[in-house]
């Protein structure tokens, strides 16, 4: 729950704070470490019970039956094909464990735990009104005061794109552009979130948008559950094996579709950046087709203009889409000429080759 924002220029859609009338600054900013972002578009989910751990393990896609308290990783909620239905950031405090989610998709995560529940010993609710969610650099957001209900502060530090334990890389690592990703939420209660808005209208502190942060996102190429996911979306098309899987652990829904795509056969689609002609100031926006030659292989997942990279773009295209293509977006004014730099590769899966590409960097081009 974002407090009254009723600061100089600020732009606020559907209780989620877009800008304060400079999001090319904004970005800066938050990428050096200068500025916080408030993150209306998150919602918390609290999990609380002694068999909490053990019980989100056995359902969803990452090994957290030893989370230790401070810790931080992600999980997937997977339908019996393997398809994302939920994802989650998580840590625990030794008495409930915190997911940090979709703001939309609060509600429906915590409706579905509670069908879960059989006569475990966990109770779940939706904490999305209990806290404001703030972002940024984790040095940046070190003087942020975050909630410590259990004596451990709620902070969670993104993974991305490292692989973790159980976990599995298809696109570049060594070169990855978010190698130098650094990007930390932490869950702040609203009486402290409103003395953060007080501190940026006395000039004491800087505060950011949605936008600065999801062009530092897209930059990095890292998938979220709002915008590269839809109704038929495997983990592997996106690399989320990366952080977000555990591909030993046991069973759990949509696991056998998970080892399969992994070990016999091919994402359908992959996930690739695209570098978007500039000449024209507009932004691609969610779905748009993207086209090779006449031909329709894909669509826009989310699209920003970014500080240094200029307009870019994550798509999600069919697998046999040469990686050297040539691409045409789609927008309601005209077609927009995209440069693409694969990030899963087209023969991610039962080959789980990871060749040298050209990739995406936050200062420019540079061949791997």
């Amino acid at each position: 729950m974002l407090p009254s924002l009723d600061l100089p220029g600020a732009i606020v859609v559907d209780g989620v704070l877009q800008h304060l009338g400079n999001p090319l600054g904004e970005q800066r900013a938050l990428d050096r470490g200068r500025a916080v972002a408030l993150l209306g578009d998150r919602g918390v989910v609290a999990v609380t019970g002694p068999d909490r751990l053990s019980w989100l393990d056995s359902l969803t896609s990452q090994a957290v039956a030893r989370l230790a308290p401070g810790e931080s990783t992600e999980l997937l909620v997977l339908d019996p094909h393997g398809h994302v239905e939920h994802a989650a950031s998580v840590l625990d405090d030794t008495e409930t464990t915190w997911l940090i989610v979709d703001a939309a998709d609060a509600e429906p995560l915590a409706a579905w735990l509670m069908r879960m529940r059989f006569r475990l010993r966990v109770e779940i609710g939706d904490a999305s009104g209990d806290f404001v969610v703030v972002g940024g650099t984790d040095a940046a957001v070190r003087g942020v005061p975050a909630a410590e209900p259990a004596g451990h502060r709620l902070a969670w530090q993104d993974p991305w794109p490292r692989v973790q334990p159980g976990g599995h890389a298809y696109g570049p690592d060594e070169h990855h552009p978010g190698a130098d990703w650094d990007w930390t939420e932490v869950l702040v209660r609203p009486d402290d979130a409103a003395r953060l808005v007080d501190d940026a209208r006395r000039g004491e502190r800087m505060l950011a948008g949605s936008l600065a942060a999801d062009a530092l996102r897209i930059a990095a190429w890292r998938p979220r559950w709002r915008t590269e996911v839809d109704d038929r979306a495997l983990p592997h098309e996106a690399d989320w094996l990366r952080t977000a899987v555990h591909l030993s652990k046991g069973c759990y829904r949509g696991q056998e579709t998970v080892a399969k795509v992994h070990n016999l056969g091919h994402p359908p689609r992959r996930l690739v950046a695209l570098h978007l002609d500039g000449s024209d100031s507009a932004l691609p926006g969610t779905g748009s087709v993207v086209r090779m030659g006449e031909d329709a292989v894909g669509t826009i997942t989310s699209s920003a203009l970014h500080h240094e990279d200029g307009p870019i773009a994550l798509a999600l295209v069919r697998r046999n889409t040469p990686i050297d293509a040539d691409l045409v977006v789609d927008t309601d004014d005209a077609a927009i000429a995209a440069s693409q730099i694969a990030i899963v590769p087209p023969e991610a899966g039962a080959v789980a080759g990871v060749p040298r590409i050209t990739r995406l960097s936050r200062r420019k081009v540079v061949e791997s």
